[in-house]
């Protein structure tokens, strides 16, 4: 029991970080972007991304099990290259990332809106090219927001729990997190068990955010 208690726990921290890292890849230029364009496509793009603050989890899960699944063009695409999404670890990621897309790139966005024109403008007229300026200027001066927008993003998608089931299903050692490990104990009516991972859970989640406001405190001052 213990064995399958803390490989529920590694592959749950394993899904968090692996999409937190993903998150921050495609997070980051969607935020930019986002935060300084004038197209007319915004806000189209800012409701896709939102939508999942909206949008019950299980309706998430089950287009990305329809899209994605081996019966349909996509699903059958990336078959082709050895990548399957339905009841995958890789599925998880997918699901996960795009759940917990807002919570990254919300916070980022408003720190970059929050940097002066005159400080972006200045950084132009010194020669820096808009990659220098992106990752020497804007990046350093938005700390706060970048931090708060990972831990979140990491976070949350620990404690999701509607769109890994649909996506993932419940394989113990390949898609079952604590999130559902835990309702399968409580319905199983095993409250001890269901109360180490949700302890475990509540106890992480609680000093990363801890940590997050005390850095920022920091920052800020």
């Amino acid at each position: 029991m213990d064995n399958q208690f803390y490989e529920t726990l590694f592959l749950t921290f394993k899904l968090a970080f692996v999409t937190t890292i993903i998150l921050l890849i495609i997070g980051l230029p969607i935020a930019y972007f986002l935060a300084f364009t004038k197209s007319k496509v915004k806000p189209i793009l800012e409701t896709f991304v939102s939508m999942p603050l909206v949008l019950p989890p299980t309706v998430l899960g089950f287009y990305i099990l329809l899209f994605f699944s081996p019966q349909s063009a996509i699903g059958s695409f990336f078959e082709k290259f050895g990548l399957k999404f339905v009841f995958t670890f890789e599925g998880l990621v997918l699901g996960s990332v795009i759940y917990s897309l807002p919570f990254l790139v919300h916070p980022i966005q408003s720190g970059f809106q929050s940097i002066p024109k005159s400080l972006i403008e200045a950084s132009y007229t010194l020669g820096k090219g808009e990659l220098q300026t992106f990752f020497k200027v804007l990046l350093p001066n938005i700390k706060p927001s970048l931090l708060s927008g990972t831990v979140l993003a990491f976070a949350h998608t620990i404690g999701e729990f509607g769109v890994v089931l649909m996506v993932g299903g419940n394989i113990p050692g390949k898609t079952k997190v604590a999130s559902i490990a835990i309702y399968d104990e409580v319905e199983a009516l095993n409250y001890d068990l269901a109360n180490r991972y949700a302890l475990v859970l509540f106890l992480i989640s609680f000093f990363i955010l801890l940590t997050v406001y005390i850095l920022n405190k920091k920052v800020r001052v």
